[in-house]
C-alpha cells in the first residue's frame, strides 16, 4: 500500500469534480448565504453558560439537512456518510 502523498486529497477531489459530482453543481447553482438570516433567527437559543462546545455553523447544519433529505439517510448514516465519503465531506 502506497503512502498518501502531499496531493493526493487534491487530485481525488478533482477527480470527482471530473466525474460529475451532483453535490459541486449544487453548490455552484446555490448561494447558501442567502439563507443565512432565516436559519440563525429560527436557531435563536440563550446559552446558559460558555461550557460546552460551540453550535455548527446554521449554513452547515442546513447543507447536512439537505444531504440527509436527498440521499433519505439516518442521522446515524449521514454520519457515517460525512466521515466516509470525500463529496459529503466537502
Amino acid at each position: 500500500m502506497m503512502q498518501t502523498g502531499l496531493f493526493d486529497w487534491q487530485t481525488r477531489f478533482e477527480q470527482l469534480d471530473n466525474g460529475g459530482d451532483p453535490l459541486v453543481k449544487l453548490n455552484d447553482v446555490i448561494n447558501w448565504e442567502l439563507f443565512r438570516k432565516d436559519l440563525e433567527k429560527i436557531r435563536v437559543k440563550e446559552r446558559l453558560s460558555n461550557a460546552g462546545r460551540k453550535p455548527f455553523d446554521a449554513i452547515l447544519m442546513f447543507k447536512i439537512l439537505i444531504l440527509q433529505s436527498l440521499y433519505n439517510l439516518s442521522d446515524d448514516q449521514l454520519e457515517f456518510q460525512i466521515r466516509d465519503r470525500l463529496s459529503f465531506m466537502r
